[in-house]
């Protein structure tokens, strides 16, 4: 794959300067880069680092002098990471698809399989299921009973989407992804330790021997348009109404969404995030990696959440929040001050202690 320096800035909507003929194959730290690659220098800090490596082009940043770096050509950005986007979407070499229908995958005779559709080898398409256009099931893919997967979408190996999920166009999922496992939902006959734990906020008393009773998932998973999930991330199916991602939603490796909760548009639920079950979450909500969200409450829209954060009560639209439990990032930022502020405290403290006992008793 290759382009000229002229093609990749026409591609960005971005200025060039120098030999806009100049051949790019690939994309490489200025370290790294050779004489046929696109140095990725977008801040001055790696001025030094074009000097080490063999690069005869670089992207940089507006203003550059790009000569005095020995440059023979050079594109110029304002938003560097708008520009890894466009740069990175041309060069990527793909995962190698083959086209069409593998002979050892198994499609059940009831299933349909858009045009232009790739599917690979050891893939299983079950009864009644639909395919959409130019979508592509990598090897060892598992598509459930009567589940609909939209045009162009994207399954890495081993990534299984269960019955009667209903998913978008342009859907991406990393390897082993899992959308439409059963919901983690139980009950105890009598009152457990848990809803009384919840009740009191304190101790159950006496410890009982409980079963849990399994609650069924009679709901599936709907995700929109232009979604994609990390490698191993689940989805559970909701109890009774189904468990929803928004378009344009984007979830990184090992995220968790429990049954019956709804996400909503253009989110961004970073690495380990985990959410429980019944949640309502707004429009454009970003969890840093390793969030928590309590059940049955709601996330407003546009809420952060630092990363580690665990959520245990609603959260309004626009908050940005922190800690556990998270409260208002300010108010984190102090506590956490006071917190570094204890030892000290505490000696001061046990000074003022040792000078009162050492003063005469009072008549």
């Amino acid at each position: 794959m290759q382009y000229t320096i002229q093609q990749i800035a026409e591609a960005l909507g971005a200025d060039c300067q120098g030999d806009l003929g100049l051949v790019i194959e690939r994309a490489a730290e200025p370290v790294d880069a050779g004489p046929s690659d696109l140095a990725m220098a977008m801040s001055p800090k790696y001025a030094d680092a074009l000097s080490t490596g063999a690069a005869r082009a670089a992207v940089l940043w507006e203003g550059a002098d790009w000569q005095a770096l020995g440059l023979k050509a050079a594109i110029f950005v304002p938003r560097p990471r708008m520009a890894m986007a466009g740069i990175t979407a041309m060069l990527d070499r793909g995962q190698g698809v083959q086209p069409g229908i593998h002979p050892s995958a198994v499609i059940d005779p009831t299933a349909e399989i858009g045009e232009g559709a790739s599917i690979g080898p050891l893939a299983v398409v079950g009864t009644g299921a639909r395919i959409g256009k130019n979508a592509v099931i990598g090897p060892h893919c598992v598509i459930g009973l009567d589940a609909v997967l939209g045009d162009d979408a994207f399954l890495r190996e081993m990534v299984s989407i269960g019955a009667r999920a209903q998913i978008g166009d342009r859907f991406i999922a990393q390897p082993g992804a899992r959308i439409g496992s059963d919901g983690f939902s139980f009950v105890t006959p009598e009152i457990s330790g848990v809803e009384n734990a919840r009740k009191t906020m304190g101790d159950q008393g006496e410890a009982r021997a409980q079963n849990w009773l399994r609650i069924y998932s009679l709901g599936a998973v709907e995700i929109g348009d232009d979604v994609e999930v990390g490698a191993n991330c689940t989805i559970d199916n909701g109890t009774i109404r189904n468990t929803r991602i928004g378009d344009g939603s984007k979830l990184d490796n090992q995220v968790h969404i429990g049954h019956n909760t709804r996400v909503g548009q253009d989110c961004l639920l970073c690495g380990q995030s985990g959410v429980s079950g019944s949640v309502e979450i707004g429009n454009n909500v970003v969890l840093g990696g390793q969030s928590g969200v309590s059940d049955n409450i709601f996330v407003g829209d546009g809420v952060i959440a630092g990363g580690g954060s665990k959520i245990l009560s609603n959260v309004p639209n626009g908050r940005v929040v922190m800690g556990y439990p998270a409260v208002k990032m300010e108010t984190h930022t102090d506590i956490y001050k006071a917190q570094r502020r204890l030892p000290r405290l505490a000696r001061d403290v046990e000074a003022l202690k040792k000078a009162v006992s050492k003063q005469p008793p009072s008549d």
